[in-house]
């Protein structure tokens, strides 16, 4: 699909979403870009915020609320939790059940994250969060300055307004750079690594996703395989990522292909009774040492019941691996932490999305041919909260 020329994925209806997974590693050197020149309006926005201990939560609705659960434990681990209590609630929780999570006397940053900024409960919970907190502030991580969550934080000095690379608005129906761009900035606003570490991330990342762009015809081969479910399982930031990735199979097939995920200890709990002979079972392994013994262990538990179609790691090559079918990436990586690793671990399975999708005959770019499900959500009603 990498290969081909416009005019034959234009043909296949695959030509935006294919150019959009593919320019990823470029949009994210130019969200690193933004982020340095406006580090020092971004330092200042932290900096003012009151210093008691304040609630941060990460919202958004669909992929977008993903993005929050991506980066949540990477944020408990390096974010300064001293300071930030860092929560991922989506705003259809939060608009449905607005004081479960928002509380009056409880200063609160509500950061959002928005492909377009125009979702009902996106603007919705923006509104519930000023009407409830006394003392209330936003981060907004958006795409599209011309959305209503950019053109509300025009002008306000409890607004910090993070808009990502242009093209990582993305026109087609599934997010993609979006996801990986707003996860990206969001990392790297509350990460307390230093910045030249972060630099260093973001360009082994831009390498591991390009590696995966150019392994296209290995992820082909597990395509091709006969299969009519996926799984995809990981730890802590990769679990996250794995309920993004089993997104983009059920939307990009518009759900000719079962999908399902969870943590790599969880999935034993009930779940796995999902595996069946036409299962292709991915588990995202983690590069923390200790997590990624968990991580190794369901894959050998599931290649040893010896029923999915395929049992298959996504690691970087490291001193503890899954013996049986993995897609390897190289060990200079190895020391990427989880919450970083997950963009180049998405790439993996936005391109086993796209493949699927034209296995099945589907078209990715307009992938709902009935029309009930669309790139902006619609028909919510805003019920007003007296």
């Amino acid at each position: 699909m990498f290969q081909l020329s416009t005019a034959e994925l234009e043909a296949l209806g695959a030509e935006i979403t294919t150019r959009e997974i593919r320019q990823q590693p470029e949009l994210w050197l130019e969200a690193f870009d933004y982020y340095k020149t406006n580090l020092e309006r971004i330092s200042a926005f932290l900096n003012h915020l009151p210093h008691e201990k304040l609630r941060v939560i990460f919202t958004g609705a669909g992929t977008s609320q993903y993005v929050g659960d991506t980066i949540l434990p990477h944020l408990k681990r390096f974010g300064d939790e001293k300071r930030f209590d860092f929560q991922s609630v989506a705003t259809t929780n939060l608009v449905s059940n607005p004081k479960d999570y928002f509380k009056a006397d409880e200063p609160t940053v509500l950061v959002s994250f928005a492909r377009s900024g125009n979702s009902p409960e996106s603007v919705a919970s923006v509104q519930l969060g000023q009407q409830i907190v006394k003392d209330f502030y936003q981060v907004t991580i958006t795409c599209a300055p011309e959305g209503q969550l950019a053109q509300k934080a025009a002008g306000d000095d409890r607004n910090l307004l993070l808009i990502m690379p242009e093209r990582s608005n993305d026109a087609g129906f599934a997010m993609t750079g979006s996801f990986t761009c707003m996860t990206l900035t969001a990392l790297l606003v509350f990460d307390q690594t230093d910045l030249t570490q972060k630099e260093d991330y973001v360009k082994a990342i831009a390498k591991v996703g390009q590696s995966v762009l150019d392994a296209e015809e290995r992820i082909q081969a597990y395509v091709d395989l006969d299969f009519e479910r996926v799984i995809y399982l990981g730890s802590g930031a990769l679990a996250g990522l794995a309920r993004e990735v089993q997104l983009k199979i059920l939307e990009l097939t518009a759900g000719q292909i079962a999908t399902a995920f969870d943590s790599s200890l969880g999935f034993r709990h009930g779940p796995k009774s999902f595996v069946n002979d036409k299962s292709l079972a991915f588990v995202f392994v983690s590069n923390d040492d200790y997590t990624r013994q968990y991580d190794v262990d369901i894959l050998n538990e599931l290649s040893g019941d010896q029923i999915a179609r395929l049992v298959c790691g996504i690691q970087v090559d490291k001193a503890l691996n899954f013996d049986g079918e993995s897609f390897t990436l190289d060990q200079t990586f190895a020391t990427i932490p989880d919450g970083y690793l997950a963009l180049p671990y998405a790439i993996f399975g936005q391109t086993v999305s796209l493949l699927t999708a034209i296995k099945v005959k589907n078209k990715p770019d307009t992938p709902s041919p009935s029309g009930t499900v669309n790139r902006v959500v619609k028909g919510v009603i805003i019920h007003p909260l007296t």
